[in-house]
């Protein structure tokens, strides 16, 4: 049962943005996910994201949880490694007046960050709490590399799946059926997903299950949600070869032409 909260998403947005507008190294501020493609619902959590000078990334944080704590208690501050390269530093926080799903994913990118989630086609369209002096612009979509890198990971996930997924069976075979269903679920499924994904909704071939009840059809989410829940070893052989089986086919769709005209389609 999800516990009652009394803090808005609003009221975080709107504390966080008072606090970031005034600090001349912050220079944007604002919400991705779900409000950038215009999905907020009650069970929505907080994406994000503020940029600043390189220097001043622990700076932020310590002002991101002074603003946070004048809210409400810190429950729960977790951090996310990300490489050194990226320029992104990465937080989540429940606060204690807040409900349970109402997180705060925080990124906090240096200037220098060379991807800060802004294309349009991929990420939605960025609610801004403030850009200031527009120092961050929205970069185009390069239509030819992301095609190029589908198609690349395309033929990895053929040669992924030929060379691994008969794990599933092998497993089933020595009797270890926890061993069976893991390699089902982390290897087998998921690349039907994104064969899939790459055939029907390219932009998001790489989002996993995120959204699929929405950018898929609803045949093919009934269908998928099928396979994902097993009753038994018996059930999982037979869902692992009806999966292998569409996975073959729907990789075998992804057509060049037709993602082409998928990918340069509208934003949303």
């Amino acid at each position: 049962m999800a516990r009652k909260g009394t803090l808005s998403r609003e009221t975080i947005i709107q504390s966080m943005a008072e606090d970031f507008r005034e600090l001349p190294y912050v220079h944007a501020f604002w919400e991705g996910g779900a409000a950038a493609f215009n999905r907020v619902d009650k069970w929505s959590d907080l994406d994000l994201y503020v940029v600043v000078d390189d220097g001043m990334v622990p700076e932020t944080f310590e002002v991101v949880e002074k603003s946070l704590t004048a809210l409400s208690p810190i429950q729960i501050r977790h951090e996310v490694a990300w490489p050194a390269g990226s320029g992104i530093s990465q937080r989540f926080y429940r606060l204690e007046r807040a409900t349970e799903f109402l997180l705060i994913d925080l990124a906090v990118l240096k200037a220098s960050a060379p991807d800060k989630f802004l294309v349009p086609q991929i990420h939605g369209d960025a609610v801004f709490l403030f850009n200031k002096q527009n120092a961050i612009s929205i970069p185009s979509f390069d239509a030819e590399a992301f095609i190029r890198g589908l198609f690349d990971r395309r033929k990895r996930l053929v040669e992924r799946m030929a060379l691994f997924g008969p794990f599933v069976e092998k497993e089933i075979l020595r009797g270890n059926h926890l061993e069976a269903l893991e390699f089902y679920r982390a290897l087998v499924l998921p690349s039907l997903v994104e064969a899939l994904r790459m055939r029907h909704g390219p932009r998001h071939y790489d989002f996993r299950m995120r959204y699929v009840h929405r950018e898929l059809r609803p045949d093919l989410v009934r269908r998928l949600e099928r396979l994902a829940f097993v009753a038994d070893t018996k059930d999982l052989e037979a869902k692992y070869r009806d999966a292998v089986a569409w996975f073959r086919t729907a990789i075998q769709e992804v057509d060049e032409k037709e993602v082409r005209r998928l990918v340069s389609g509208p934003s949303k």
